[in-house]
């Protein structure tokens, strides 16, 4: 039987002591950060979050020793590609990832890294003076030329494509137009949470999207709480209003007469009487005296009067103006 060495057995001791104290175990790749980098992150996260580097096999013997008190954390072994490091905490994986997220920074590209995404050189003024540089941008396939006596990059430029490997000169370049295309930081690999394992890709999550999502689901369970007439906290003030204006309109199309409905009902009528009468004014006979006063009245009080107002008077009247034209929208928005 092989000899284990003892410090192996007493860093998987220590290393199933940490995944039996937190409720949330992930793995994050370190592959790539440098020391200084490292440490701001640590710092980060300094009160939140405690990070083990060790030996893969040895995290596995953890994880393994782990299971029985913790169902399927042993799956989190399928995950360990890179430089793997234990990450423990009491965060939800969501607010883990964002916080690991937010704290990577941008870095020069190495001869040799892959690019994550397409790496643009801008148009523009790129600040050097006419010489050998003009030469290495055109040799990397960036058009350039002389403008006002510097070094212009005429258009923007994709000089290396998602997925594609940095070359030498590309990265020299780059560095030399201090551009930082590259981000370190910890990539979170897998979280394990209650029996569950969580991937980068189900923790990447767009929180704007995520809380309109939200809201319009928050809206379209309010408008069939509403419609369908189920009473909740939130809905049910609407509701009443809403059967209390129907009732009304009901009642004032069929000219039920309630102590609610007996003016618009009154009022609706003396309209249509009037607007009646205007129609066949002109004919002799067809109205009498006290209903042309009445009409002379009407079209009295419609035409616009020129006079001098106190200026307070006239800023009340714009009020009650806009509070009926309100009140009106509000009734269009409940039947529209």
């Amino acid at each position: 039987m092989a000899h284990v060495a003892e410090w192996k057995k007493e860093e998987v001791k220590e290393l199933k002591a940490i995944i039996d104290e937190y409720d949330v175990i992930g793995l994050v790749d370190l592959e790539n950060i440098p020391a200084k980098q490292l440490q701001e992150m640590r710092k980060t996260l300094k009160g939140n979050a405690v990070i083990r580097m060790s030996k893969i096999n040895l995290i596995k013997l953890a994880l393994e020793d782990c299971n029985a008190e913790k169902t399927n954390i042993v799956d989190l072994s399928e995950h360990m590609d890179g430089q793997i490091a234990l990450v423990a905490t009491e965060m939800n994986p969501f607010k883990l990832y964002k916080i690991l997220e937010d704290s990577k920074t941008s870095a020069p590209a190495k001869p040799g890294s892959i690019a994550v995404d397409d790496i643009v050189v801008p148009e523009g003024d790129t600040g050097f003076e006419p010489g050998p540089f003009l030469g290495e941008l055109q040799q990397v396939g960036i058009p350039a030329k002389i403008d006002k006596g510097k070094i212009c990059v005429q258009k923007e430029t994709v000089v290396v494509k998602a997925g594609e490997e940095v070359s030498k000169q590309v990265a020299a370049t780059l560095s030399r137009l201090e551009i930082n295309p590259m981000e370190v930081g910890m990539d979170l690999k897998a979280v394990y949470e209650e029996g569950s394992i969580y991937t980068s890709d189900v923790l990447a999550i767009d929180e704007e999207q995520t809380l309109a999502d939200v809201q319009n689901a928050f809206r379209s369970a309010f408008n069939l709480s509403v419609n369908a007439a189920i009473p909740t906290d939130e809905t049910i003030s609407t509701i009443i209003t809403l059967a209390y204006t129907r009732a009304i309109n009901v009642g004032v199309e069929a000219a039920i007469m309630t102590s609610e409905t007996s003016e618009p009902i009154i009022g609706l009528a003396q309209a249509k009487m009037l607007a009646l009468a205007s129609e066949v004014a002109d004919a002799p006979g067809a109205i009498d005296d006290e209903l042309a006063e009445k009409l002379s009245s009407v079209a009295v009080a419609a035409a616009p009067v020129v006079e001098e107002v106190v200026e307070e008077e006239e800023e009340e009247e714009e009020e009650e103006e806009n509070s009926e034209e309100e009140a009106a929208a509000g009734l269009g928005a409940l039947f529209g």
